[in-house]
């Protein structure tokens, strides 16, 4: 399928904008589901994008920036595996075959974000500078030039893409060893541990561990889906708020207040 100009320039902006919101986290437009999405209502072919963007986001839904650890790039993952699904085809060999491509692409999205996020460091000393000086608008110049940094990191590969076609790429990421790839995944897992555990490093208290363990107790019952589990620790959350509010109750009336809702009741009775 060829696109004409405006369908390029808008799957360009649509692009830019899931770069920028892979740091902002305002509109959520670097999520699979909705970056697909909006690639597939500017080109005309809503439905497999939406299927494709839906598929990766459940392989999303385990990518998170925790604590010093970045998660795979999704953003550059969703874009570039739609707009190889909407030049090469839309059937389900196209959709099967863009998921195969957007793991490598994710990875290849991780290197770009490292290295504008190593640019952005050196930025903010010439914001430091520029705040030195009182300058309000250097501020804001820098600050918006390192956000649109991040929608350039997704809109020139997009452009790229477009330029030279699906199959291409598609050649170009198969060239990739299998050792550089199993490398990748195994340091970004040991870096998204440490994460993990500076995260739970700093949260870490008495009365958290027990809701800790328990949530990888419940995990393990093959059962249940991800909206029971959410809803499971929905009702967790309620039960501890609930016995929190029965401890500063009791604070009031002049029983023992520990600031453990679940100790206060135990040493009630």
């Amino acid at each position: 399928m060829s696109l004409n100009f405006i369908q390029i320039i808008l799957v360009l902006i649509v692009s830019f904008l899931a770069g920028v919101e892979g740091v902002l986290d305002e509109w959520q437009f670097h999520q699979p589901l909705v970056a697909c999405t909006l690639i597939g209502l500017v080109t005309g072919t809503l439905v497999p994008c939406i299927i494709l963007g839906g598929q990766l986001q459940l392989i999303a839904l385990g990518w998170a920036n925790v604590g010093a650890a970045i998660a795979p790039d999704a953003a550059l993952a969703s874009v570039a595996s739609a707009i190889i699904l909407v030049l090469g085809g839309q059937g389900k060999a196209g959709i099967s075959s863009a998921i195969a491509l957007a793991i490598p692409l994710a990875v290849a999205g991780l290197l770009l974000t490292t290295f504008v996020r190593t640019i952005a460091t050196a930025i903010v000393h010439l914001m430091d500078a520029a705040a030195a000086k009182g300058s309000f608008k250097g501020i804001d110049f820098w600050q918006w030039f390192a956000v649109c940094l991040q929608g350039v990191r997704i809109a020139i590969p997009a452009g790229l893409i477009l330029a030279v076609g699906a199959g291409p790429v598609k050649s170009l990421l198969g060239m990739i060893p299998d050792w550089l790839n199993q490398g990748l995944t195994v340091g970004g897992g040991m870096v998204v541990a440490v994460g993990y555990a500076m995260v739970i490093n700093m949260m870490a208290t008495a009365e958290v561990w027990p809701f800790f363990a328990l949530g990888f107790v419940v995990a393990t019952i093959p059962n249940l889906t991800l909206i029971a589990l959410g809803a499971i620790g929905v009702a967790l959350a309620l039960i501890y708020l609930t016995l929190q509010e029965s401890s500063k109750s009791n604070a009031a009336t002049g029983i023992a207040n520990t600031g453990d809702p679940v100790g206060d009741i135990i040493d009630k009775y």
